[in-house]
């Protein structure tokens, strides 16, 4: 399986721009055949958290319109991302994914808001799994802060994630937790950990790219710098299962007692 991740800047604030920037990176990427295309997160409005209200995608409709178009399209399987969705109950930081044919085949509300940046003031937290199958490989999604909580990542790989996709907004100031934490989730949990964070500035913070493709074993297969890129590799599902026989860590676990 062939995973691009689209390591853009996200226009503050500016859902056409940054949907205009996302279906040209698209089709940049295109030229390689990827199986998989990854977005970062909240990638139509960046943190603008203050006009959620007027810029958040009512039931997350419009982005998913364009989404499943550009799958169809291109026969690609896109990881969405995430998206400010607004209900009528509140705003959720969702990521939705489609298949190739254009089938949303899963979509995930982000379950641990992160303080530091007010999410908790402006979003509604989720409250179940992000798992689906892309070409039938068992994987999951989460958004930014969840790499932090080890467990939230192992009750999907417990499940039966082979792949674990990671969307972020994550700030240059903590890049180094960013690489250690990605690489540790990456090695406890023997699977592929394919994360996409977002590159440049908003008027608060710098972001540090740096999006990561890293093997069972905690290889790194391929890293990013910190401006706008797409970032490509190649991933061999059998090395999930080779690693998984070789330390048989899920069968050896004690849960009754944790």
């Amino acid at each position: 399986m062939k995973v691009t991740c689209l390591q853009i800047d996200i226009d503050f604030g500016n859902p056409r721009k940054n949907k205009q920037c996302v279906e040209e990176e698209i089709r940049k990427a295109m030229d390689f055949t990827p199986d998989v295309i990854v977005l970062p997160e909240l990638w139509t409005t960046g943190y603008d958290l203050t006009r959620l209200d007027q810029i958040a995608d009512v039931d997350g409709n419009d982005s998913k319109l364009f989404l499943s178009n550009l799958a169809k399209v291109y026969q690609v399987n896109i990881i969405g991302g995430s998206i400010a969705k607004k209900t009528a109950s509140g705003v959720t930081n969702t990521m939705y994914v489609f298949n190739r044919v254009g089938e949303c085949v899963a979509d995930y509300s982000k379950v641990h808001l992160f303080k530091l940046m007010d999410e908790h003031l402006y979003l509604q937290a989720g409250n179940s799994k992000g798992h689906f199958k892309l070409d039938g490989v068992p994987s999951s999604g989460v958004i930014c802060y969840d790499i932090r909580f080890p467990e939230w990542l192992r009750a999907h790989t417990t499940d039966g994630a082979e792949i674990v996709f990671v969307v972020a907004e994550w700030p240059l100031a903590r890049l180094d937790h960013w690489r250690m934490l990605l690489t540790s989730r990456a090695i406890e949990n023997q699977c592929y950990i394919v994360a996409c964070n977002r590159a440049g500035h908003d008027p608060k913070n710098e972001f540090a790219g740096h999006s990561m493709i890293i093997d069972p074993w905690g290889e790194i297969l391929a890293e990013a710098e910190k401006q706008p890129t797409q970032l490509t590799a190649s991933i061999d599902l059998t090395k999930v299962r080779q690693v998984r026989e070789q330390i048989p860590i899920f069968a050896d676990r004690r849960p009754e007692f944790y």
